[in-house]
């Protein structure tokens, strides 16, 4: 009897059965990794990816008995993702989806490394385009689309109380970085794009709370990704990352499933604006 209510308990507060979440980046990694535990607990999802030919995160969806979309989408493209949830969402026919969005993670994200006087405005707009103008669009457009649902339209007052507690909060989860808080060292367009995503949650948050929409962040340490390899190659700065991370290792992608459930589902109703940093304790050194 004891295990069936703490089974009840933990199910009333982290499943996400019937809902559905767009993941941005999911095709590896840390995105990988969130949007394989969103649908472990329960949600079906749509992965935006830039080719459809990677099928490795849909087939192990599809594994769990969820429901998976790909929808083609390249982040770089401002025009693609302008449009893109209206194709997901909408219901007037040709080739919209007609989905519910219930659950956004930003997680897709790339990184230029140059030394500051040599960045060239190519890789600068590129790389705001996709980690900060991307995740403002996307938000944007999701924003809305939740706010539709529960009663609530854009610049009015916040949604009657009773309407919000009728219907389960939308969630938005925006990937930030230890560069939300530090400049890091030849990656000034990451920097600024990352500081944006930091702002831009709590902006978020503050309009949308009252509105039934959680905005917050999650802030990734050093993660042995292919997007660190460089890092994890330079023996000599490997070591003075190391030496400063309190919890002896360097991060994995399963380390954020704890932290992507718990934002996406009932558990977090009442956080809003936060950014949770997973670092293995860096910033507290």
């Amino acid at each position: 009897m004891s295990e069936m209510l703490s089974s009840n308990y933990l199910s009333s507060l982290f499943s996400l059965e019937g809902k559905t979440a767009l993941v941005t980046g999911g095709t590896r990694g840390i995105g990988q990794q969130m949007a394989l535990a969103l649908a472990k607990a329960g949600a079906d999802i749509i992965l935006l990816q830039r080719s459809p030919e990677n099928q490795d995160t849909s087939s192990q969806i599809k594994q769990l008995g969820r429901d998976v979309y790909i929808v083609q989408c390249d982040l770089s493209s401002k025009e693609q993702v302008g449009s893109i949830i209206q194709k997901i969402t909408g219901t007037e026919g040709g080739d919209e989806m007609g989905l519910f969005i219930d659950v956004l993670v930003n997680c897709g994200g790339i990184q230029r490394r140059t030394p500051a006087e040599n960045f060239s405005d190519a890789d600068w707009n590129e790389v705001l385009q996709v980690n900060l103008n991307a995740v403002w669009t996307l938000s944007r457009d999701c924003g809305k689309h939740m706010l539709a649902s529960r009663g609530g339209i854009a610049g009015e007052t916040p949604v009657p109380e009773d309407a919000t507690k009728s219907k389960p909060r939308g969630k938005i989860i925006n990937v930030a970085s230890l560069v939300s808080y530090q400049g890091g060292v030849t990656v000034p367009a990451y920097a600024a794009a990352k500081h944006g995503v930091m702002g831009l949650t709590k902006a978020l948050s503050n309009e949308w709370s009252p509105k039934g929409i959680n905005v917050n962040g999650i802030a990734p340490g050093y993660i042995a990704t292919e997007m660190t390899s460089a890092l994890i190659a330079n023996p000599t700065r490997s070591r003075q990352i190391m030496e400063r991370i309190p919890a002896g290792r360097w991060g994995t992608p399963e380390d954020f499933e704890g932290a992507v459930l718990f934002l996406a589902s009932r558990a977090s109703d009442y956080v809003c604006g936060e950014t949770i940093v997973v670092d293995g304790g860096w910033m507290a050194r």
